[in-house]
This record gives structure tokens, sequence and C-alpha cells, in this order.
């Protein structure tokens, strides 16, 4: 296929499958596709990347998902989505530094970390909405936080303890882009440092990650993209040239 970052709509014709090649259907700013290509970045993964604008989705696609989401994984004859599913999936495959705990207590800790990080992400969006006016909203959002500032307390520099696991890939996606909180919201601290002391010091160790490195985007972009997806539309070919 022809290398570009830029996103595929209706009516595109479908970039041709390399035999073998690992594909990953994405969206350059969605926080569960960054999930997936996290994991592609930390273990080193060979694979080649398919934007989708997610407004105009391409006929294609949708026959490869018919949730019409991103992630999504190809590759041959092999199709698979949802971030959390493709996430163990490239983990099982491929070996090399592995993030899933092999004790199963952690394991399952992780997971019900995981389910309780759903409130964090459902009262995130809940404070953009309404720009902070809704001060029970805002607040939720940080009772929501602290277990995971307890529990990050308890298992050292990351939540994997001295290197991160597959739960500080499925989080970062969000304290990436809580910096827009305070920037769209004067006074509003996301992550007020005497609150969560522990994951503050978490952010400053993900930052220095590589492959949160090779995935984020700096706040100004975070903030264009969605400016533009909050007026219906979304810019998804944001600081590209071809």
């Amino acid at each position: 296929m022809s290398t570009t970052q830029k996103s595929f709509s209706k009516g595109s014709e479908f970039p041709a499958l390399t035999p073998g090649k690992l594909r990953l259907y994405s969206m350059r700013f969605c926080p569960y596709a960054q999930r997936t290509r996290l994991v592609l970045a930390h273990k080193k993964i060979d694979f080649e990347t398919v934007n989708v604008n997610l407004k105009d989705k391409p006929e294609w696609f949708l026959e490869r998902n018919p949730l019409g989401l991103v992630p999504v994984l190809e590759q041959d004859d092999r199709v698979i989505y949802e971030s959390a599913i493709t996430c163990d999936y490239l983990d099982d495959i491929y070996q090399d530094n592995k993030l899933t705990p092999s004790e199963p207590y952690r394991r399952a800790r992780d997971s019900i970390l995981l389910q309780l990080f759903g409130k964090v992400v459902t009262n995130y969006y809940g404070t953009l909405r309404n720009k902070g006016e809704d001060k029970e909203v805002f607040q939720n959002f940080h009772t929501s936080l602290k277990p995971f500032e307890e529990e990050k307390g308890k298992r050292g520099a990351f939540f994997g303890g001295d290197q991160p696991s597959m739960l500080d890939f499925m989080l970062w996606p969000w304290f990436e882009r809580l910096p827009i909180i305070s920037k769209m919201m004067p006074g509003a601290e996301a992550l007020p440092a005497e609150k969560f002391p522990n994951l503050n010091a978490w952010v400053e160790a993900m930052l220095s990650q590589p492959a949160v490195k090779e995935t984020m985007f700096d706040l100004p972009t975070h903030i264009a993209f969605l400016q533009g997806y909050s007026t219906g539309k979304p810019n998804y070919d944001i600081g590209l040239n071809m």
C-alpha cells in the first residue's frame, strides 16, 4: 500500500494487504486505538497503519468491523477488534516484553481496575462536555481516580511495578489528555498534586517511556482535534502534509 497517515473515507479504494503483514486500522486521536499502538510500539512489532475517517467510514472498513470502531487488527485472513482484545491478542502472539501479569491474583486485580476505569472515562468526557460548569461531575471525576491513586501507591513506579504492564498502557491515553481540562477550563486542576501525588509521579514516569513518546500528541494538537470534533467537523488529518 502507499504510505500515508491520512484517513480513508467512504468511497476510497481498499489499500491492498501485503501477505503476512500485520495491519492496524486506527484513528490518530482515538484513545482506544492508542492503547493498541502503545502495545505495538512497546513490543516493537512490525505493522502498517490504515487510518479511518470515523465520521464517513469506508465500506471495506465496516466489512472488517460492523461496529465501525477502531482499533482493528488484520493479518491475512484474521481480523480482531476492540482495544482490550487486540492488546491481549498481541501480548499472547508476541511473547517478547510480556505485559500481562503471570500471577493470577495480580491479573485479576488489574482486570478489576480496568473495569473501574470506565467511571474515570465517563466523568472525564462529562467534565469536558459541560466545561466544568457541573461541579458534581468534576468532583465525581476526582472521586473515580481515588482507587488508582491508592493502588499506584502500593505498586512502585508503574502499575506493573518497576516496569509498565498492560494496565499502564490501557490507562495512559486518558492521562495524556488530562491537561485538556485545565487548558479549556481555567482554574480547574485535572490532577492536583496534593490529592494525587502517586498518579502525578506515574504520569512523569510514563512520559519517559519510548512507546508513550512514539504514540502521543502534544496538547495544542489534542485541543485542535477536540474543538473540531465538538462541532461535528473533526479534522482527522491535522498536521499531515501527505
